[in-house]
């Protein structure tokens, strides 16, 4: 069968992210099966129009708002896909409205607050009045999400149909966990492109806090790229904590695994999540997850069992909900071994079959 995905960005985009990492589990899963992939992206700068990934045919025209033309234009000249994904990032590529192939729409979050951390008034709120109509329009058209919090959103929206496919990881949980006991310095780290809407600086934040208000110990890693490195760095120079915060980049994966594994807790400050690949990451390693009670994150973290969610999404309550579990090392132990447990049942090897089993079925079904 032939399946064609529309997303902004391609796994070899610079500023490809979870989405696009899950995006190519599930399009390599395909290719691996003997079905024929397009993957139609945005173009970025010093790409190749066209390339192969690990068997998918990459193809790259136009920026976040025209590549939904060049998609319709080149779509004209083929021939018929058994099954079109449309997948939304605020913007959606109207593949329903131009495309006679049978389409799906895919989405991770819905943006909602996330315009706010990106665009001021009144950009923020036209972001958000185009998503709210979008996805109006896109009312009888099947919804495909991980989130069951994103699925409320859609159908209470008038979304007809919505299918939950759950995430993969590729980070194998440990077999074993070695020691690991909860000792000052405590070792944080974060785990994000360094965007907006992640709010890394509360991570920054709670670590002052945490060493000024609770007498507590610790250092902070962070590992990811993005747009607010310079202001998060001249952050760390104004509240002194010079010493305690490193920036490592990217990190490959297994460097990744190896921090995960060495730190006492993740922290995850993000506005809304789609679900939150990097909790389960950490899980595998035998590390919980502290995060704020953002959608997507409250579901990639069970509260006490595989980690702790923050009454509020503050960095005083985030240093507070730290320093809380200081003192009782025991229920620490308990819930890296729960948040290891758990991650186990999120690998690919796992999750994989059924969700193919699914876009199989989408695709085969009749018109």
């Amino acid at each position: 069968m032939r399946f064609l995905m529309l997303n902004w960005r391609d796994p070899h985009n610079p500023l490809a992210g979870g989405a696009e990492r899950v995006t190519h589990a599930y399009m390599r899963g395909l290719v691996n099966r003997g079905h024929e992939v397009t993957w139609f992206a945005n173009a970025f700068e010093g790409c190749e129009p066209e390339e192969i990934i690990d068997g998918i045919r990459v193809l790259r025209s136009g920026g976040k708002f025209t590549s939904w033309m060049d998609a319709r234009k080149w779509h004209s000249c083929e021939k018929p896909f058994d099954l079109v994904i449309d997948q939304h990032h605020g913007i959606p590529w109207y593949a329903p409205v131009w495309c006679s192939d049978r389409c799906v729409a895919y989405i991770h979050e819905v943006l909602g607050p996330i315009w706010d951390a990106f665009y001021s008034w009144p950009l923020n709120m036209i972001g958000k009045w185009q998503e709210r109509l979008t996805i109006r329009q896109y009312q009888e058209v099947r919804f495909w999400t991980a989130s069951s919090f994103t699925r409320s959103l859609l159908e209470e929206q008038g979304v007809q149909a919505v299918t939950q496919i759950p995430y993969g990881v590729d980070t194998r949980a440990l077999k074993y966990l070695p020691e690991k006991e909860l000792d000052e310095p405590l070792k944080l780290i974060t785990v994000s492109r360094l965007a907006p809407n992640k709010q890394v600086d509360h991570a920054i934040y709670a670590l002052k806090i945490l060493q000024e208000e609770h007498d507590l110990e610790g250092c902070l890693k962070i590992v990811g790229k993005g747009q607010e490195k310079g202001a998060l760095s001249q952050l760390v120079k104004e509240l002194g904590l010079q010493d305690s915060v490193t920036f490592v980049g990217a990190l490959s994966e297994s460097e990744k695994e190896e921090a995960l594994q060495q730190a006492h807790f993740l922290l995850h400050t993000s506005v809304r999540e789609g679900w939150g690949l990097n909790v389960v990451e950490a899980n595998a390693m035998g590390t919980p997850a502290i995060v704020y009670p953002s959608p997507g994150l409250v579901e990639s973290t069970t509260h006490r069992e595989t980690g702790l969610v923050t009454d509020d999404s503050s960095p005083s309550d985030l240093a507070a909900t730290i320093a809380g579990v200081q003192s009782h090392d025991g229920a620490y132990q308990d819930w890296r071994k729960t948040a290891r447990d758990r991650a186990h049942g999120f690998h690919w090897d796992k999750v994989l079959p059924d969700a193919l089993d699914q876009l199989e079925r989408w695709a085969s079904e009749e018109r």
